[in-house]
Protein backbone atom coordinates (compact mmCIF):
# COMPACT_ATOMS: atom_id res chain seq x y z
CA UNK A 1 0.00 0.00 0.00
CA UNK A 2 0.98 3.61 -0.46
CA UNK A 3 -0.57 6.90 0.49
CA UNK A 4 -1.99 8.72 -2.53
CA UNK A 5 -1.39 12.50 -2.33
CA UNK A 6 -3.97 15.00 -3.47
CA UNK A 7 -3.42 16.15 -7.04
CA UNK A 8 -2.44 19.72 -6.11
CA UNK A 9 0.16 18.44 -3.65
CA UNK A 10 1.55 16.02 -6.23
CA UNK A 11 1.84 18.80 -8.80
CA UNK A 12 3.49 21.06 -6.23
CA UNK A 13 6.03 18.36 -5.44
CA UNK A 14 6.86 17.88 -9.12
CA UNK A 15 7.15 21.63 -9.53
CA UNK A 16 9.59 21.82 -6.61
CA UNK A 17 11.64 18.99 -8.06
CA UNK A 18 11.77 20.80 -11.39
CA UNK A 19 12.92 24.00 -9.68
CA UNK A 20 15.65 22.12 -7.81
CA UNK A 21 16.75 20.45 -11.04
CA UNK A 22 16.90 23.79 -12.87
CA UNK A 23 18.81 25.32 -9.96
CA UNK A 24 21.40 22.54 -10.12
CA UNK A 25 21.72 23.00 -13.88
CA UNK A 26 22.27 26.74 -13.36
CA UNK A 27 24.99 26.10 -10.74
CA UNK A 28 26.79 23.64 -13.04
CA UNK A 29 26.56 26.05 -15.98
CA UNK A 30 27.93 28.89 -13.85
CA UNK A 31 30.81 26.67 -12.74
CA UNK A 32 31.63 25.76 -16.32
CA UNK A 33 31.60 29.43 -17.31
CA UNK A 34 33.98 30.28 -14.45
CA UNK A 35 36.33 27.45 -15.47
CA UNK A 36 36.23 28.65 -19.08
CA UNK A 37 37.07 32.21 -18.02
CA UNK A 38 39.91 30.86 -15.87
CA UNK A 39 41.26 28.88 -18.83
CA UNK A 40 41.10 31.87 -21.17
CA UNK A 41 42.98 33.90 -18.57
CA UNK A 42 45.75 31.29 -18.38
CA UNK A 43 44.61 29.83 -15.02
CA UNK A 44 45.16 33.10 -13.20
CA UNK A 45 41.60 33.75 -12.02
CA UNK A 46 42.10 32.06 -8.64
CA UNK A 47 45.71 32.98 -7.98
CA UNK A 48 44.67 35.50 -5.38
CA UNK A 49 42.91 32.78 -3.39
CA UNK A 50 45.52 30.02 -3.33
CA UNK A 51 48.88 31.69 -3.96
CA UNK A 52 51.20 32.83 -1.25
CA UNK A 53 51.63 36.61 -1.11
CA UNK A 54 54.90 37.79 -2.66
CA UNK A 55 57.12 40.78 -2.04
CA UNK A 56 57.49 41.54 -5.76
CA UNK A 57 55.35 42.89 -8.56
CA UNK A 58 55.83 42.89 -12.31
CA UNK A 59 55.85 45.88 -14.62
CA UNK A 60 56.03 46.31 -18.36
CA UNK A 61 59.70 47.19 -18.90
CA UNK A 62 59.05 48.76 -22.34
CA UNK A 63 55.43 49.98 -22.32
CA UNK A 64 55.45 51.10 -25.96
CA UNK A 65 56.65 47.76 -27.32
CA UNK A 66 54.85 44.52 -28.05
CA UNK A 67 56.28 41.47 -29.79
CA UNK A 68 54.84 38.54 -31.69
CA UNK A 69 55.51 35.41 -29.58
CA UNK A 70 58.89 36.50 -28.18
CA UNK A 71 61.26 33.66 -27.23
CA UNK A 72 64.67 35.25 -26.60
CA UNK A 73 66.16 38.52 -25.31
CA UNK A 74 69.89 39.27 -25.61
CA UNK A 75 72.39 42.07 -26.01
CA UNK A 76 75.40 41.94 -28.33
CA UNK A 77 78.07 43.06 -25.88
CA UNK A 78 79.04 45.75 -28.36
CA UNK A 79 78.55 48.84 -26.20
CA UNK A 80 75.62 50.12 -28.27
CA UNK A 81 72.97 49.68 -25.53
CA UNK A 82 70.78 47.73 -27.96
CA UNK A 83 68.48 44.81 -27.12
CA UNK A 84 67.63 42.04 -29.59
CA UNK A 85 64.39 40.05 -29.25
CA UNK A 86 63.56 36.94 -31.26
CA UNK A 87 60.03 36.43 -32.50
CA UNK A 88 59.29 32.74 -32.95
CA UNK A 89 58.05 33.12 -36.53
CA UNK A 90 61.54 34.11 -37.69
CA UNK A 91 62.11 37.81 -37.01
CA UNK A 92 64.84 39.51 -34.95
CA UNK A 93 63.78 42.86 -33.51
CA UNK A 94 66.18 45.49 -32.17
CA UNK A 95 65.62 48.53 -29.97
CA UNK A 96 67.42 50.85 -27.61
CA UNK A 97 67.46 49.70 -23.99
CA UNK A 98 65.35 52.57 -22.73
CA UNK A 99 61.94 52.21 -21.01
CA UNK A 100 60.57 55.10 -23.08
CA UNK A 101 61.69 53.67 -26.44
CA UNK A 102 58.89 54.18 -28.96
CA UNK A 103 59.41 51.31 -31.39
CA UNK A 104 61.48 48.25 -32.26
CA UNK A 105 62.82 47.82 -35.78
CA UNK A 106 63.49 44.65 -37.75
CA UNK A 107 67.13 43.61 -37.55
CA UNK A 108 66.67 40.53 -39.71
CA UNK A 109 63.69 38.65 -41.18
CA UNK A 110 64.12 34.95 -42.05
CA UNK A 111 60.47 33.90 -41.92
CA UNK A 112 60.87 32.26 -45.32
CA UNK A 113 63.50 29.93 -43.85
CA UNK A 114 61.67 29.06 -40.60
CA UNK A 115 58.75 26.81 -39.72
CA UNK A 116 57.18 27.99 -36.46
CA UNK A 117 54.40 25.47 -35.94
CA UNK A 118 54.03 24.40 -32.30
CA UNK A 119 57.40 24.24 -30.57
CA UNK A 120 59.31 24.95 -33.77
CA UNK A 121 60.61 28.31 -34.92
CA UNK A 122 63.49 30.72 -34.57
CA UNK A 123 64.50 29.66 -31.07
CA UNK A 124 67.94 30.98 -30.16
CA UNK A 125 70.56 33.62 -30.90
CA UNK A 126 74.12 34.18 -29.70
CA UNK A 127 76.43 37.02 -30.66
CA UNK A 128 80.04 36.11 -31.24
CA UNK A 129 82.36 37.28 -28.43
CA UNK A 130 84.19 39.19 -31.17
CA UNK A 131 81.00 40.52 -32.79
CA UNK A 132 82.29 44.09 -32.72
CA UNK A 133 85.18 43.03 -34.95
CA UNK A 134 83.77 40.19 -37.08
CA UNK A 135 80.01 40.96 -37.19
CA UNK A 136 79.10 37.30 -36.59
CA UNK A 137 76.04 36.03 -34.75
CA UNK A 138 74.51 32.55 -34.62
CA UNK A 139 70.91 31.38 -34.59
CA UNK A 140 69.04 28.13 -34.01
CA UNK A 141 65.95 27.52 -36.12
CA UNK A 142 63.73 24.70 -37.40
CA UNK A 143 62.65 23.71 -40.88
CA UNK A 144 60.12 21.23 -42.20
CA UNK A 145 60.45 19.07 -45.33
CA UNK A 146 62.83 17.81 -44.21
CA UNK A 147 62.20 18.20 -40.49
CA UNK A 148 65.48 19.49 -39.09
CA UNK A 149 67.34 21.87 -36.78
CA UNK A 150 69.77 24.33 -38.31
CA UNK A 151 72.55 26.24 -36.56
CA UNK A 152 73.50 29.12 -38.83
CA UNK A 153 75.86 32.07 -38.79
CA UNK A 154 74.94 35.49 -40.16
CA UNK A 155 77.21 38.48 -40.66
CA UNK A 156 76.64 42.17 -40.12
CA UNK A 157 78.81 44.33 -42.37
CA UNK A 158 79.37 46.64 -39.41
CA UNK A 159 78.45 45.98 -35.79
CA UNK A 160 76.37 49.18 -35.74
CA UNK A 161 74.26 48.14 -38.74
CA UNK A 162 70.51 48.58 -38.32
CA UNK A 163 69.74 45.58 -40.55
CA UNK A 164 71.45 42.35 -41.55
CA UNK A 165 70.94 40.58 -44.88
CA UNK A 166 69.53 37.02 -44.68
CA UNK A 167 71.77 36.21 -47.66
CA UNK A 168 74.79 36.44 -45.35
CA UNK A 169 73.87 33.01 -43.93
CA UNK A 170 76.39 30.20 -43.53
CA UNK A 171 75.07 26.86 -42.27
CA UNK A 172 77.26 25.72 -39.37
CA UNK A 173 75.51 22.43 -38.65
CA UNK A 174 72.18 20.75 -39.32
CA UNK A 175 70.61 17.57 -38.02
CA UNK A 176 67.29 15.77 -38.58
CA UNK A 177 64.45 15.78 -36.05
CA UNK A 178 62.13 12.76 -35.77
CA UNK A 179 59.23 14.88 -34.43
CA UNK A 180 58.42 18.58 -34.27
CA UNK A 181 58.64 19.05 -30.47
CA UNK A 182 61.40 18.90 -27.84
CA UNK A 183 63.80 20.90 -29.97
CA UNK A 184 65.73 22.58 -27.17
CA UNK A 185 66.69 25.75 -29.01
CA UNK A 186 69.04 27.88 -26.94
CA UNK A 187 72.53 28.74 -28.18
CA UNK A 188 75.06 30.66 -26.11
CA UNK A 189 78.78 31.23 -25.87
CA UNK A 190 80.34 29.96 -22.68
CA UNK A 191 83.12 31.67 -20.74
CA UNK A 192 85.51 29.36 -22.63
CA UNK A 193 84.56 30.99 -25.96
CA UNK A 194 82.85 27.87 -27.35
CA UNK A 195 79.29 27.75 -28.62
CA UNK A 196 76.88 25.62 -26.59
CA UNK A 197 73.75 24.22 -28.24
CA UNK A 198 70.80 22.75 -26.31
CA UNK A 199 69.14 19.84 -28.10
CA UNK A 200 65.97 18.01 -26.98
CA UNK A 201 65.32 14.28 -27.16
CA UNK A 202 63.56 14.42 -30.53
CA UNK A 203 60.02 14.71 -29.25
CA UNK A 204 56.81 12.71 -29.00
CA UNK A 205 56.81 11.32 -25.42
CA UNK A 206 58.94 9.15 -23.20
CA UNK A 207 61.99 9.29 -25.51
CA UNK A 208 60.72 6.18 -27.28
CA UNK A 209 63.96 5.73 -29.23
CA UNK A 210 66.19 6.32 -26.18
CA UNK A 211 68.11 9.08 -27.93
CA UNK A 212 69.10 10.89 -24.73
CA UNK A 213 71.16 7.98 -23.37
CA UNK A 214 72.56 7.09 -26.80
CA UNK A 215 75.85 8.92 -27.19
CA UNK A 216 75.90 8.07 -30.90
CA UNK A 217 72.90 10.39 -31.28
CA UNK A 218 73.01 14.16 -31.13
CA UNK A 219 69.54 14.33 -29.53
CA UNK A 220 68.91 14.86 -25.81
CA UNK A 221 72.28 16.52 -25.36
CA UNK A 222 74.14 19.70 -24.57
CA UNK A 223 76.59 20.26 -27.40
CA UNK A 224 79.81 22.29 -27.42
CA UNK A 225 81.48 23.30 -30.67
CA UNK A 226 84.27 25.61 -31.82
CA UNK A 227 82.78 27.90 -34.46
CA UNK A 228 86.18 29.36 -35.29
CA UNK A 229 87.58 26.06 -36.59
CA UNK A 230 86.67 24.04 -39.66
CA UNK A 231 87.69 20.42 -39.02
CA UNK A 232 83.99 19.39 -39.13
CA UNK A 233 83.17 21.61 -42.10
CA UNK A 234 82.13 24.95 -40.66
CA UNK A 235 82.97 24.15 -37.04
CA UNK A 236 85.45 22.19 -34.97
CA UNK A 237 85.54 20.01 -31.86
CA UNK A 238 87.13 21.45 -28.69
CA UNK A 239 90.08 19.26 -27.77
CA UNK A 240 88.75 18.66 -24.23
CA UNK A 241 85.22 17.64 -25.22
CA UNK A 242 84.38 14.37 -23.39
CA UNK A 243 84.30 12.26 -26.56
CA UNK A 244 86.77 14.11 -28.76
CA UNK A 245 88.65 11.53 -30.84
CA UNK A 246 86.71 8.57 -29.41
CA UNK A 247 86.64 5.25 -31.28
CA UNK A 248 83.20 4.08 -30.06
CA UNK A 249 81.20 6.16 -32.52
CA UNK A 250 80.01 8.67 -29.92
CA UNK A 251 79.25 12.17 -31.17
CA UNK A 252 82.27 14.35 -30.51
CA UNK A 253 80.07 17.45 -30.13
CA UNK A 254 78.57 16.13 -26.88
CA UNK A 255 79.32 18.10 -23.72
CA UNK A 256 76.66 16.44 -21.51
CA UNK A 257 73.74 14.07 -22.07
CA UNK A 258 70.59 12.57 -20.56
CA UNK A 259 68.45 15.68 -21.13
CA UNK A 260 64.81 15.71 -22.21
CA UNK A 261 64.09 19.24 -23.45
CA UNK A 262 66.66 21.77 -22.20
CA UNK A 263 64.71 24.75 -23.47
CA UNK A 264 66.72 27.49 -21.74
CA UNK A 265 70.17 27.60 -20.13
CA UNK A 266 72.68 30.20 -18.98
CA UNK A 267 76.09 30.66 -17.43
CA UNK A 268 76.68 32.27 -14.05
CA UNK A 269 78.59 35.41 -15.07
CA UNK A 270 80.82 35.23 -11.99
CA UNK A 271 81.52 31.50 -11.58
CA UNK A 272 80.89 30.14 -15.09
CA UNK A 273 78.51 27.53 -13.66
CA UNK A 274 76.03 26.26 -16.27
CA UNK A 275 72.34 26.29 -15.28
CA UNK A 276 69.75 24.39 -17.34
CA UNK A 277 65.97 24.23 -17.09
CA UNK A 278 64.97 20.78 -18.41
CA UNK A 279 61.26 20.30 -19.17
CA UNK A 280 59.77 17.18 -17.56
CA UNK A 281 57.54 14.35 -18.72
CA UNK A 282 54.72 13.44 -16.31
CA UNK A 283 55.75 14.26 -12.75
CA UNK A 284 58.54 16.80 -12.34
CA UNK A 285 60.22 19.86 -13.80
CA UNK A 286 63.92 20.21 -13.05
CA UNK A 287 66.84 22.62 -12.76
CA UNK A 288 70.28 21.12 -13.44
CA UNK A 289 73.80 22.36 -12.96
CA UNK A 290 75.46 20.86 -16.01
CA UNK A 291 79.10 19.83 -16.10
CA UNK A 292 81.32 18.32 -18.76
CA UNK A 293 80.57 14.65 -19.40
CA UNK A 294 77.61 14.56 -17.00
CA UNK A 295 74.64 12.23 -17.47
CA UNK A 296 71.43 13.91 -16.25
CA UNK A 297 69.34 10.77 -16.32
CA UNK A 298 66.58 11.01 -18.91
CA UNK A 299 64.92 8.60 -19.84
CA UNK A 300 66.20 6.38 -17.04
CA UNK A 301 65.02 9.00 -14.58
CA UNK A 302 62.69 11.96 -14.54
CA UNK A 303 64.30 14.36 -12.05
CA UNK A 304 65.32 12.12 -9.13
CA UNK A 305 62.73 9.38 -9.72
CA UNK A 306 63.11 6.30 -11.92
CA UNK A 307 61.09 6.58 -15.14
CA UNK A 308 62.14 3.79 -17.52
CA UNK A 309 62.71 1.33 -15.91
CA UNK A 310 60.54 2.16 -12.90
CA UNK A 311 63.01 0.57 -10.46
CA UNK A 312 66.78 0.07 -10.22
CA UNK A 313 67.41 2.64 -12.97
CA UNK A 314 70.86 3.72 -11.75
CA UNK A 315 72.74 0.65 -10.50
CA UNK A 316 76.14 2.27 -11.11
CA UNK A 317 75.11 5.50 -9.33
CA UNK A 318 76.37 7.70 -12.18
CA UNK A 319 73.26 9.77 -12.90
CA UNK A 320 73.31 13.38 -11.70
CA UNK A 321 70.18 14.56 -9.88
CA UNK A 322 68.86 18.10 -10.33
CA UNK A 323 69.71 20.82 -7.86
CA UNK A 324 65.97 21.54 -7.76
CA UNK A 325 62.76 19.93 -8.97
CA UNK A 326 59.09 20.74 -8.57
CA UNK A 327 55.89 18.73 -9.07
CA UNK A 328 53.26 19.23 -11.72
CA UNK A 329 51.04 21.07 -9.26
CA UNK A 330 53.46 24.00 -9.42
CA UNK A 331 53.75 23.98 -13.22
CA UNK A 332 54.26 21.80 -16.26
CA UNK A 333 57.02 23.45 -18.32
CA UNK A 334 60.07 24.96 -16.67
CA UNK A 335 61.80 27.98 -18.20
CA UNK A 336 65.42 28.31 -17.14
CA UNK A 337 66.71 31.75 -16.26
CA UNK A 338 69.81 33.46 -14.85
CA UNK A 339 71.77 33.95 -11.68
CA UNK A 340 70.98 37.59 -10.94
CA UNK A 341 73.77 40.15 -10.47
CA UNK A 342 71.92 43.35 -11.30
CA UNK A 343 71.60 46.30 -8.94
CA UNK A 344 67.88 47.08 -9.07
CA UNK A 345 66.89 44.38 -6.55
CA UNK A 346 69.76 43.74 -4.10
CA UNK A 347 67.81 41.06 -2.23
CA UNK A 348 67.92 38.80 -5.29
CA UNK A 349 71.62 39.14 -6.05
CA UNK A 350 73.35 35.79 -6.38
CA UNK A 351 70.07 33.86 -6.68
CA UNK A 352 68.95 31.84 -9.70
CA UNK A 353 65.74 33.27 -11.19
CA UNK A 354 63.54 30.84 -13.15
CA UNK A 355 59.86 30.31 -14.01
CA UNK A 356 57.14 28.01 -15.27
CA UNK A 357 55.64 28.67 -18.69
CA UNK A 358 52.15 27.31 -17.96
CA UNK A 359 51.52 28.66 -14.45
CA UNK A 360 53.28 32.03 -14.65
CA UNK A 361 55.20 31.35 -11.44
CA UNK A 362 58.61 32.98 -10.98
CA UNK A 363 61.03 31.79 -8.29
CA UNK A 364 64.44 32.70 -6.86
CA UNK A 365 66.58 29.70 -5.97
CA UNK A 366 69.23 30.19 -3.28
CA UNK A 367 72.24 27.89 -3.40
CA UNK A 368 75.69 27.18 -2.07
CA UNK A 369 77.84 25.58 -4.75
CA UNK A 370 75.78 22.69 -6.12
CA UNK A 371 73.39 22.57 -3.15
CA UNK A 372 70.02 24.29 -2.89
CA UNK A 373 69.52 26.30 0.30
CA UNK A 374 66.10 27.82 -0.43
CA UNK A 375 63.49 28.66 -3.05
CA UNK A 376 61.30 31.79 -2.90
CA UNK A 377 58.15 32.40 -4.93
CA UNK A 378 58.49 35.88 -6.43
CA UNK A 379 55.36 36.14 -8.57
CA UNK A 380 52.41 34.13 -9.84
CA UNK A 381 51.43 36.65 -12.51
CA UNK A 382 54.23 36.50 -15.09
CA UNK A 383 52.11 34.99 -17.87
CA UNK A 384 53.53 32.44 -20.31
CA UNK A 385 57.21 32.87 -19.53
CA UNK A 386 59.03 31.71 -22.66
CA UNK A 387 62.43 33.07 -21.67
CA UNK A 388 64.46 35.41 -19.53
CA UNK A 389 67.07 37.89 -20.70
CA UNK A 390 69.73 40.07 -19.18
CA UNK A 391 71.05 43.39 -20.45
CA UNK A 392 74.61 44.72 -20.35
CA UNK A 393 74.07 45.75 -16.71
CA UNK A 394 72.91 42.22 -15.81
CA UNK A 395 69.38 43.38 -15.06
CA UNK A 396 66.90 40.59 -15.70
CA UNK A 397 63.82 40.65 -17.95
CA UNK A 398 60.91 38.25 -18.41
CA UNK A 399 59.35 37.46 -21.80
CA UNK A 400 55.61 36.79 -21.88
CA UNK A 401 55.01 34.64 -24.95
CA UNK A 402 51.24 35.22 -24.90
CA UNK A 403 50.98 38.97 -24.31
CA UNK A 404 54.16 39.86 -26.21
CA UNK A 405 55.36 42.03 -23.34
CA UNK A 406 58.83 42.26 -21.82
CA UNK A 407 58.43 42.47 -18.05
CA UNK A 408 60.66 43.06 -15.07
CA UNK A 409 60.39 42.46 -11.35
CA UNK A 410 59.85 45.35 -8.98
CA UNK A 411 60.39 45.07 -5.25
CA UNK A 412 57.22 45.76 -3.27
CA UNK A 413 56.98 48.86 -1.11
Amino acid sequence: MYLRLPVHLSLSRHKNRLLVFLFIIAIVAAGLIVLLINYVNKNRLFHGFYSKPTAYQLENAFPNLKFNSPVEFVHAGDGTNRIFVLEQEGVIKVFDNNPSVKAASTYMDIKDKVDDLGEMGLLGIAFDPNFKENGYFYVNYNRRNPLETIIARFKASNYKDAKVAPASETIIMRFPQPYDNHNGGKVAFGPDGYLYVAVGDGGAWGDQHNYSQNRSSILGKMLRIDVHKTDKGNYGIPADNPYAGNKEGFREEIYAYGLRNPWRFSFDSKTGQMWVGDVGQNEFEEIDIVTKGGNYGWRLKEANRCYNPRNDCDPSNILIDPIHQYPRGDGTSVTGGYVYYGKRIPALQGKYIFADYTKGNVWALSFNGNTKTGNELLSTEAGQVSSFGVDANEEIYILDHYSGQIKRLVAGK
